[in-house]
């Protein structure tokens, strides 16, 4: 992508006029003319930069506590390989990989390892989403069947009858975009609860690799919600749904959207919905544990997508693979309030919005079993740290079935992002602990009054 860049120098008389005003503010302040030919002008420092913790209010020693934890869960044989990234104000101040990408080949993990990130995938879909809606192209309350006809009309589960045929009933009101993007439209996904509707959706192969966005959702369309719009957060195929629909309202295919609208702007050169040939050297293994505990080399979901050819199914709900570095990107992106390094993704109200709560009223602060917990559009967002045993109000996150992690801090500006390739009974609680050994390091905290 060709770029122009711009080095913006403010004209004499604009700097005469800004200096008086700060004088008038402040009788110690002095002012010196500059000619405008020889003005200095302040050279931007690019967004997530190498720095020493200390540059960003952390203790050097107190971090390393985070590589030394992510290391001994490698020594011990809990994790094959990790890697962790915090950035602080902007600065990247802990950036380390421990153990091995691919163990059977001896092949040690690197900062620039690719991941199955899973539902991490989410976040940027809904990114991708609110870029729409920033055009005006549809509103938060608009029934979903306005801009995808094959979700007309969708009926609502309600039970069995005597022959354990499933009883239906009308929805109450359409599924609107808010609750497509908050997991309370009424969808599942079909393998986090044992529903007929669960069990449709299995039938139906709803998420189907060599299938297309249309296709999926035309099979959905087919089926009735497992319960009425509105009534409860459950996790669902939703997301899936909303990158069909960035297709319909941009005209474009999902990945082709995503390369042009957000991959490229933010140089997220690694990221995609498969790993090319050039790149597999940098695939991480996945694993899980055997029965005995050990670390054994192990697909998800029956490796019904092997990543190495390009599928049919884009799947906005949790397709992509990444890298830390560019997940740093899209998650600084955000906490810069739509923004990096001069390229504007988002609004900063549109940010602000998608880490809002965006529940129904009346619904439980627990999502996924998370205490002092709510979501907005695409996002969990703590409310209660105290409950949510967290250090932030405003805290937003998510994290993928392959044991990924991240989350942003508004208040202490401060991103993290962990990356590892397992999954299964055994898998040790490494975002619960890098939360404490990232926190335990920030010393000039900024949410402390």
């Amino acid at each position: 992508m060709n770029r122009t860049h711009y080095k913006a120098v403010w004209p004499s008389v604009l700097i005469l006029s800004l200096a008086g005003l700060l004088a008038a503010c402040n009788p110690n302040f002095e002012v010196t003319a500059t000619p405008a030919d020889s003005a200095p002008v302040a050279e931007s420092v690019a967004d997530l930069a190498m720095a020493a913790p200390e540059d960003a209010g952390m203790d050097s020693g107190r971090l390393s506590r985070l590589t030394d934890a992510m290391q001994g869960l490698v020594d011990d044989g809990r994790l094959a390989g990790v890697v962790t990234a915090v950035a602080r104000h902007g600065k990247i101040v802990h950036f380390e990989s421990a153990g091995y990408r691919d163990m059977e080949a001896g092949a040690p993990m690197t900062n620039d390892a690719l991941f199955r990130i899973y539902s991490m995938t989410k976040p940027i879909t809904g990114v991708a989403l609110m870029m729409l809606y920033d055009e005006g192209l549809f509103r938060l309350s608009d029934p979903v069947e306005m801009h995808i006809p094959e979700l007309s009309d969708l009926q609502v589960a309600a039970g069995v009858d005597e022959n354990g045929e499933l009883l239906t009933e009308p929805a109450d009101h359409p599924m609107t975009a808010r609750e497509l993007m908050a997991h309370t439209g009424g969808l599942t996904y079909g393998i986090f609860s044992g529903s007929e509707v669960d069990s449709m959706y299995v039938e139906a192969d709803l998420l189907n690799s060599g299938i297309t966005l249309k296709e999926m959702v035309t099979r959905l369309g087919a089926i009735p919600l497992r319960q009425q719009p509105g009534s409860m957060w459950h996790y669902s195929v939703a997301v899936d749904v909303q990158g069909y629909l960035v297709e319909v309202l941009s005209g474009q295919s999902f990945d082709d959207f995503l390369d042009e609208r957000l991959f490229e702007p933010l140089g997220m050169d690694d990221t995609d919905f498969y790993v090319p040939a050039e790149k597999a050297e940098r695939f991480a293994q996945i694993y899980t544990y055997d029965e005995e505990g050990n670390l054994a080399a192990s697909e998800m979901f029956g490796a019904g997508n092997d990543y190495m050819v390009d599928p049919a199914l884009k799947s906005g709900g949790g397709g992509l693979v990444s890298t830390t570095m560019d997940y740093l990107k899209f998650t600084q992106m955000l906490l810069n309030g739509g923004e990096l390094n001069g390229e504007r993704i988002l609004a900063p109200l549109t940010v602000d919005m998608m880490h809002r709560n965006q529940l129904p009223r009346g619904l439980p602060e627990n999502i996924f079993g998370a205490p002092g917990t709510v979501f907005g559009l695409d996002f969990a967002i703590v409310t209660d740290p105290v409950e949510a045993e967290s250090f932030s109000r405003g805290e937003y996150y998510w994290g993928g079935a392959a044991g990924t992690w991240f989350w942003i801090d508004p208040v202490e500006e401060l991103i993290m992002v962990g990356m590892i390739q397992q999954w299964g009974q055994g898998l040790p609680n490494v975002r619960a602990l890098s939360r404490q050994l990232t926190y335990q390091a920030i010393m000039e905290p900024l949410g402390v009054n």
